[in-house]
């Protein structure tokens, strides 16, 4: 699986890639060095430009050519006595027409010289404060600018990506709470882990990421055949690797009573009428094959841990994969809704297979950081969503409770022939006690004064 250290080397060809354009929208783009790639009224160019180089790069549009730009420097703002007080931005404010500026563009003036002759024509722009100036210089930057960023495929940008742009595909999982919900389930390298995600394969992205080729997944969902993580798209894995790691299964399959209807893929070689029907039965007999594996794997049990992200019932979920998993394994629920979690958390109270199921709540804030405007941003997601963590706990049949040595019985008994001096003990069994209450309980002692 691509690591941490090969993502940020180079762009490669068919990656999908996010780029941050002028108006701080994300878009994803697929680089193919054969196409062209657009990005609406910001212009066009061409994939193979972006072949082979680094993330992080500020590239301008010049006619289907990327030009690099020089990174930004934030410079800070010095403001003045000037107030926005008596400043009246009516229609005359600004006398250069929107027929004017198209006229400008057809011919081919750059943005930064309308930017600054929109400025200079302004009526009221050298009444502004010196942070207002920068708040129009930046809103007409993204309107006539032809500029974006690379954003490298983390797994933090891919979950801030979905998350703006349609949190219920994700089931509103915030980036914080995926970041919980791994820490909670303790996933690690080497690891064995089954996962129930209807959150777009947020969740199996993530698990993947962290997992970094070495370990297991197991995931169960509804289709027959491989699910379709749209997510796992924008995270580049490769795909021999990500075979090798994950497999899945379907709510039937993964029922033990369940008898899967499978086609015969082995037939006497009288019937065998041509070599396609006899690589047709060859592929079906490996997805046979693959499956019954997969379904042992499953049934073997002894999996780290159980993630759940899913839209159905929780505890019925629970109730159907909780005898695969391992003792002390951990069980990560989510839910965007927090009344589902408090009815699983009432009912997961009551058995004595569940260890303290307790309920979590994420909360982040994002603040603006630049020199004299540090602030906290105004508009904010309320939620990512609730998890409910517990633990399996291991019950083992064969295993004996041990009575402490604290509690032990004492009797006292006549001294009969012998003398005790002051202060000694003699100390001798209690003859009514059982072998059984003396195995269970240690030494129980009668003490003779």
């Amino acid at each position: 699986m691509i690591t941490d250290a090969e993502k940020s080397l180079a762009i490669e060809a068919g990656n999908n890639i996010l780029v941050r354009l002028p108006n701080a929208g994300i878009r994803s783009i697929n680089i193919n060095g054969n196409s062209t790639v657009s990005l609406g009224r910001f212009g066009s160019f061409h994939g193979k430009e972006l072949v082979g180089q680094p993330y992080g790069l500020t590239y301008e549009i010049v006619d289907k050519q990327l030009k690099v730009l020089p990174p930004h420097t934030v410079e800070e703002v010095e403001d003045t006595d000037a107030t926005n007080e008596y400043i009246n931005d009516g229609e005359f404010v600004q006398p250069l027409t929107l027929e004017e500026i198209q006229t400008l563009k057809q011919a081919g003036v750059h943005a930064s010289d309308i930017i600054k002759k929109q400025i200079e024509l302004h009526a009221n722009y050298a009444l502004k404060t010196e942070y207002s100036k920068e708040k129009y210089k930046k809103r007409k930057v993204a309107k006539y600018s032809k500029l974006f960023t690379t954003i490298e495929p983390t797994l933090y940008n891919v979950c801030n990506y979905w998350f703006e742009k349609d949190q219920n595909r994700i089931r509103q999982i915030r980036v914080d709470t995926l970041s919980q919900m791994l820490n909670l389930a303790n996933i690690r390298p080497g690891g064995r882990y089954i996962a129930v995600d209807d959150a777009s394969g947020l969740v199996v992205a993530a698990i993947l990421d962290r997992l970094g080729g070495d370990g297991r997944l197991l995931t169960i969902g509804d289709t027959d055949s491989p699910p379709a993580y749209p997510v796992m798209v924008h995270m580049n894995f490769k795909p021999a690797e990500v075979k090798r790691v994950l497999a899945t299964l379907n709510w039937a399959t993964a029922d033990p009573d369940h008898d899967p209807l499978i086609p015969p893929s082995e037939l006497p070689s009288s019937e065998i009428r041509s070599e396609r029907q006899k690589s047709r039965l060859g592929k079906r007999k490996s997805i046979n094959d693959a499956l019954h594996a997969t379904r042992q794997e499953l049934f073997s049990g002894e999996f780290d841990a159980l993630i759940v992200a899913s839209e159905y019932e929780p505890y019925s979920v629970l109730e159907a994969l909780f005898p695969f998993i391992a003792g002390s394994a951990s069980i990560v629920v989510h839910s965007p809704h927090m009344q589902i979690l408090a009815d699983l958390q009432n009912k997961l109270r009551g058995l004595p297979q569940y260890l303290f199921p307790n309920i979590v709540e994420g909360w982040l804030r994002q603040y603006q950081v630049l020199p004299g405007r540090t602030h906290p941003m105004m508009a904010t997601s309320g939620s990512g969503g609730y998890v409910l963590h517990t633990v399996k706990v291991f019950d083992d049949p064969e295993a004996m409770p041990v009575m402490s040595h604290r509690h032990k019985v004492w009797k006292k008994t006549p001294v009969a022939s012998e003398q005790v001096s002051e202060g000694s003990q003699a100390a001798t069994r209690d003859p009514s006690l059982s072998e059984a209450e003396l195995d269970g309980g240690g030494d129980v002692l009668m003490s003779t004064s």
